[in-house]
C-alpha cells in the first residue's frame, strides 16, 4: 500500500513539472536514452574539436602539410619541450579517443541500459550510465596521456616527422606488423569476448552505486583498452590528424565488437600485417640499389 501510494504521489508530483523539466526528467529516467546520449555527445565532440581544429589549419601547397601543426610540433622534433606543443598532442590524442572508443563502446554501454531499464521497470534502485561512461572515458583519458608521451619520444628519436606521421616506411611497417600480429595474441581474444558479450560482466558484477558503476566503467574501459590499443598505434604510422584513417580505424573496432568469433578480428589482423610487410619491402627495395653499388 505504501509503494502504491509513492508511485501516486511521484506521478503526481511528475504532473505538476513544467513541460521542459518533465521532458528532462522523461530522458533521464530511461537509461536506453541516457545511453544514446552519453555516446553522441561524447565521440560528437571529439569530431566537433578535430573539425574545429582542421578549420583553423592553414594547408601548404601539397595538401597534406600543416603551417600550424609544423609550427608547434617543430619544436618537439628539435627536441625543446614546448607547452602549447604538447597541450596540442595531449588535446588531439583525447579528441581521438573520444571519436574513435565511443562508438565502439555503444554495444556495452547499450547493454548495461537495457539491464538498468528492466531493473527501473521492477522499481529497483538504478544508477546513470553516464556514470559508467566516466569510467570507460577516464581509462582513454589515461592512454591518452601515454599516446602524446610516447609520440613526444618518437618525435624527439625522429621517428616521426613534423606533420606527426611515421617518419620512414620502415617504422611504418613495422607498426603495421606489431597492430596485425596483436590481432591474433591470446590477451587480445580474451579482452575482445568481454568486449563482445558485456552481460554476462554486468549480470555478476551489478552494482547500485554510482561509485560501483563508475567501477564497473573502469574496467569495461581497460577491457578495450586491452583490445584495441594496438589498432589504435596505427596512428602513429599513418598521421595522427588523419582523419579518413581515424574513421576507418574506429569503423573497424566499432564492427569488431559486434560481431562474434574472430574471424573478422583475424582478417583484420592479416590485412595489417600484410601492409606492413609491403612496406617494409618497398622501403628496402628502394635502397637496394645503393647498396649494390
Amino acid at each position: 500500500m505504501q509503494m502504491v501510494m509513492t508511485n501516486e504521489t511521484a506521478d503526481r508530483d511528475f504532473d505538476c513539472l513544467t513541460p521542459a523539466v518533465a521532458g528532462l526528467g522523461y530522458i533521464f529516467g530511461r537509461p536506453k536514452a541516457v545511453a544514446a546520449l552519453c555516446v553522441i555527445t561524447l565521440s560528437g565532440l571529439g569530431w566537433l574539436y578535430f573539425a574545429l581544429l582542421l578549420a583553423r589549419l592553414d594547408a601548404s601547397s601539397n595538401g597534406t602539410n600543416s603551417a600550424v601543426v609544423q609550427a608547434l610540433c617543430r619544436p618537439l622534433a628539435e627536441g625543446a619541450w614546448s607547452a602549447a606543443s604538447i597541450a596540442l598532442v595531449g588535446s588531439m590524442w583525447t579528441a581521438m579517443a573520444l571519436a574513435m572508443m565511443l562508438p565502439s563502446a555503444a554495444p556495452m554501454i547499450w547493454t548495461y541500459a537495457g539491464i538498468a531499464e528492466a531493473a527501473a521497470r521492477k522499481r529497483e534502485r538504478i544508477i546513470s550510465p553516464f556514470a559508467l561512461a566516466a569510467g570507460y572515458a577516464i581509462v582513454w583519458l589515461g592512454f591518452s596521456v601515454i599516446a602524446t608521451l610516447t609520440q613526444i619520444s618518437f618525435m624527439q628519436a625522429a621517428l616521426l616527422d613534423v606533420n606527426m606521421a611515421a617518419n620512414g616506411a620502415l617504422f611504418s611497417g613495422a607498426i603495421f606488423i606489431g597492430a596485425g600480429a596483436y590481432q591474433f595474441s591470446a590477451l587480445k581474444y580474451a579482452c575482445l569476448n568481454r568486449c563482445q558479450n558485456p552481460f554476462p560482466f554486468f549480470f555478476t558484477n551489478w552494482a547500485t552505486t554510482r561509485s560501483g558503476v563508475f567501477r564497473l566503467g573502469l574496467k569495461q574501459g581497460l577491457y578495450c583498452l586491452g583490445c584495441c590499443w594496438a589498432m589504435m598505434s596505427v596512428m602513429f604510422a599513418v598521421g595522427v590528424m588523419n582523419v579518413v584513417w581515424m574513421a576507418a580505424l574506429g569503423a573497424i573496432m566499432t564492427i569488431e565488437k559486434m560481431l562474434s568469433g574472430r574471424r573478422f578480428t583475424q582478417a583484420v589482423g592479416l590485412v595489417l600485417i600484410a601492409t606492413g610487410v609491403s612496406a617494409v619491402l618497398m622501403a628496402v627495395a628502394s635502397h637496394w640499389p645503393a647498396q649494390a653499388g
